[in-house]
């Protein structure tokens, strides 16, 4: 690019917070975005984000923090009229360290890992084929403070189940290293600081008039009178609602949105589709379902819509919310204007891969060849949890609860129309093998 070129490109001003090595690595990847015109700052503790973000929100467009946590501080202490966005820790961080580790020969005792899910662990280590390597992961609070994921990994290490720590937040790094317990820092990728720079991008350009969309939800409380009846008395049925609408309505604030309580165990809330995205981590995740299971014990099901008109986006969350419930709860689907599906998003158990966008015509040849739509959400459900694909004839009957004389009608229905293959044969002891069906559609 010329410079008379480079004077003609409108910069975006963008803010970047975080620790110095983050920062600098950030700074070396935006040299590749001539859009933006970057204002970084460091900090030592996650704790000091907000006051840094205070500084400079008057004279940035976009702000981006280096990590989930001072991303959280940030949202709690600030109203801010920007998007605010926040690089993740993957995988990607997750196979350097490994990589390290094991050069270092600091795999032999089992490792501590917090940030990152047991799915994406127990994924990262079948691709670099050492699953015999045991590890605990934090299961508490989405967003614990220091000290908390200090004491978990130094627990870990004291009751013999690890004997190397890997965190994803700079202050439990530095903690741990004061109280002498070998630990790995992990680290953003250079792929994802690209991908949140993408999007930083785009909120403030393109996307700008998508960010402040309207979004409806629906949120429904999974088998609230089972978990009613599990109390001993009325008084006690009373406080679990009004704990439940407590949290329901701390999670619509963090969307900066307005609820409203349909009564009984269902709500309504709008947002604006740009927060939801954050928030959901570019739709994958509901953290807040996953707080609700740890505190109540309780599952919820959400469906949200998007869609050109107010009327639109309900109609969307509607049917997102049907889908939700027929994968059997404990679900998020979202439904866009194009008809197009989202789902499930990761709840309060652990899914294995979050679905991208199910093509509506994907959908529409499903249906057309005798799919209803409440089978296919209970396919996409067992998809995104555990990576099945493939089924016998009895596992299939049990799932959509029907008769095996029914599955085996609708399987070769569905074979005619290209959605199922045999793939194997599985022996018995007695009687004719067992063929086994893959959903080759949903690969």
């Amino acid at each position: 690019m010329t410079d008379r070129n480079k004077a003609n490109v409108e910069h975006i001003r963008i803010g970047i917070i975080g620790p110095e090595v983050i920062v600098d690595k950030i700074m070396k990847v935006i040299e590749t975005f001539p859009s933006f015109a970057p204002v970084p700052l460091v900090f030592r503790n996650e704790d000091e984000a907000p006051l840094l973000a205070e500084q400079i929100c008057n004279d940035v467009e976009v702000l981006i923090l280096s990590d989930p946590l001072s991303y959280r501080k940030v949202k709690e202490h600030m109203m801010l009229d920007m998007p605010v966005l926040h690089v993740p820790i993957t995988d990607a961080g997750l196979y350097k360290a490994l990589f390290y580790a094991q050069q270092k020969d600091k795999l032999n005792g089992g490792i501590s890992v917090d940030t990152l899910t047991e799915v994406m662990v127990r994924r990262t280590f079948k691709d670099m084929d050492i699953m015999d390597i045991k590890s605990i992961i934090y299961d508490g609070p989405v967003y614990a403070s220091t000290t908390e994921l200090a004491s978990f990994h130094e627990n870990s290490m004291i009751s013999g189940q690890s004997t190397l720590a890997l965190t994803g937040v700079g202050s439990v790094a530095q903690e741990l290293s004061r109280r002498e317990i070998p630990n790995v820092w992990l680290l953003p990728s250079d792929q994802d600081i690209v991908v949140s720079l993408e999007r930083a991008l785009l909120s403030t350009a393109s996307r700008r008039s998508k960010e402040g969309q309207i979004v409806v939800g629906m949120i429904n409380v999974d088998d609230f009178d089972r978990q009613a009846l599990k109390r001993n008395n009325e008084h006690e049925v009373q406080k679990l609602k009004l704990d439940i609408h407590r949290m329901v309505l701390d999670y619509v604030e963090s969307l900066d949105g307005y609820l409203n309580h349909m009564g009984g165990d269902e709500y309504l809330f709008f947002t604006t589709r740009g927060i939801f995205e954050r928030e959901s981590g570019g739709y994958k995740t509901i953290p807040f379902a996953k707080d609700m299971n740890k505190t109540h014990g309780i599952s919820l099901s959400i469906g949200m819509g998007f869609g050109r008109t107010a009327s639109a986006a309900g109609t969307s969350a509607r049917i997102a919310m049907r889908k939700a419930k027929e994968a059997g709860g404990n679900a998020c689907f979202i439904v866009r204007e194009d008809g197009t599906l989202i789902g499930p998003l990761e709840m309060a158990d652990p899914v294995q891969e979050v679905l991208s966008s199910t093509d509506a015509a994907l959908i529409k040849r499903a249906e057309d060849a005798g799919m209803t739509s409440a089978y296919l959400s209970k396919l996409l459900n067992q998809r995104a949890r555990f990576g099945k694909y493939e089924y016998k004839v009895h596992e299939l009957a049990n799932l959509l609860d029907i008769t095996v004389r029914s599955t085996h009608r609708l399987l070769l229905h569905w074979m005619d129309n290209g959605l199922v293959e045999i793939t194997g044969l599985e022996k018995v002891p007695r009687g004719r093998p067992r063929q086994i069906f893959r959903f080759t559609f949903l690969e």
